[in-house]
């Protein structure tokens, strides 16, 4: 039964890796340096290990937000957050996925009553502000210092070239085991109370935990969206809002996945703690968000009047649709399923 109503977070993963996968490799899939089955499985295989790896982290803070305890309570947070990604998925915007299931878990509160930790809210609230602008001035700074390193040693246009080649599929990889890390916890999250599972041990004090498991198939249903769907959002990222050079794409990618990074290290908070220094907050930060404010920052750099504003303003106002229609359609799906389908949807 329980997988019955996980199939609802795995349509929410494979909406993530069909629109997320894109800010990954969609700037050097748009600049035509990496072929699309090359980012492809490149994306899948590094989604996976940044999954079960290190997605424990940014999930504690979405647990935080609302606990959602009833299995079909999960159901319908993930079937909610999955739709709306999906329905701007189509409409070829990068959007949220960090977004969605928070206006999801939204609703799902309002219905059952229960708090909203404003705490909790705040502090992912102020990442979506704080994401985009750190993305940009990452991108601003790593593209001067490219500059100067080219021209001082004087590359070579074909080695330029090259070199640009290989960087992207690498920091891509970088990227994607990012984008595994921060977003899983927004594919399986909400099921993480509910979850069955138990922790398997494999070899002296290694283990495959109960979370892990469930990381596992949520990454791989990313996957299956990253290979079935991806490419006509790639598309948008690369080309629709500036035209990038090939060397803008790699540091587009570098500045999203360092963003990424920051907000899903476990290693990174403590490293930080035990040098007595202020804490960057876990959360599942929104990678549509930074490679937006990645790739307007350099367009910021290189003249604003070659910045397509129509499709910035598209992807912003999607932003703010999205944990809308989230929170609607999962308070009115909670009411459905409780009402007509008689399903516990929450406990008192």
């Amino acid at each position: 039964m329980f997988f019955l109503f996980l199939s609802s977070g795995m349509f929410l993963g494979w909406s993530l890796g069909a629109n997320d996968a894109s800010n990954v490799f969609g700037t050097a899939v748009g600049t035509r340096m990496v072929k699309f089955r090359t980012a492809a499985l490149t994306c899948c295989v590094f989604v996976i290990l940044g999954a079960v790896i290190s997605g424990s982290g940014a999930s504690h803070t979405l647990g935080k937000l609302g606990a959602v305890n009833a299995i079909a309570g999960a159901f319908v947070v993930a079937f909610a957050a999955a739709s709306s990604v999906y329905l701007m998925t189509l409409a070829r915007y990068p959007v949220s996925t960090s977004q969605a299931i928070v206006g999801a878990i939204i609703g799902w509160n309002l219905f059952s009553g229960s708090p909203t930790d404003s705490n909790a809210l705040s502090k992912i609230v102020l990442t979506w502000i704080a994401c985009p602008i750190l993305a940009a001035i990452i991108a601003v700074i790593s593209y001067k210092l490219v500059t100067i390193f080219i021209l001082k040693f004087k590359i070579h246009l074909f080695k330029l070239d090259e070199l640009t080649r290989y960087g992207l599929i690498i920091i891509g990889a970088f990227g994607a085991f990012a984008l595994g890390a921060n977003n899983i916890a927004n594919v399986v999250g909400v099921f993480l109370p509910v979850s069955p599972f138990t922790d398997i041990k494999i070899i002296g004090p290694f283990c495959f935990s109960s979370a892990q498991q469930l990381f596992l198939l949520g990454s791989i249903a990313i996957s299956v969206g990253i290979i079935t769907y991806s490419k006509h959002v790639m598309n948008t990222v690369g080309n629709g809002i500036f035209q990038l050079s090939p060397v803008m794409a790699l540091v587009a990618v570098w500045a999203h996945s360092v963003v990424l990074f920051l907000f899903a290290s476990q290693h990174l908070e403590q490293l930080l703690l035990n040098l007595g220094l202020p804490t960057i907050p876990l959360v599942p930060v929104s990678s549509s968000q930074a490679i937006v404010g990645a790739v307007v920052g350099m367009g910021l750099l290189k003249g604003r009047h070659n910045i397509q504003w129509r499709i910035v303003g598209g992807i912003a106002g999607s932003w703010i649709t999205t944990p809308i229609f989230a929170c609607l359609i999962s308070f009115i799906s909670l009411y459905v399923i409780q009402n007509v389908f008689q399903l516990t949807v929450f406990l008192p």
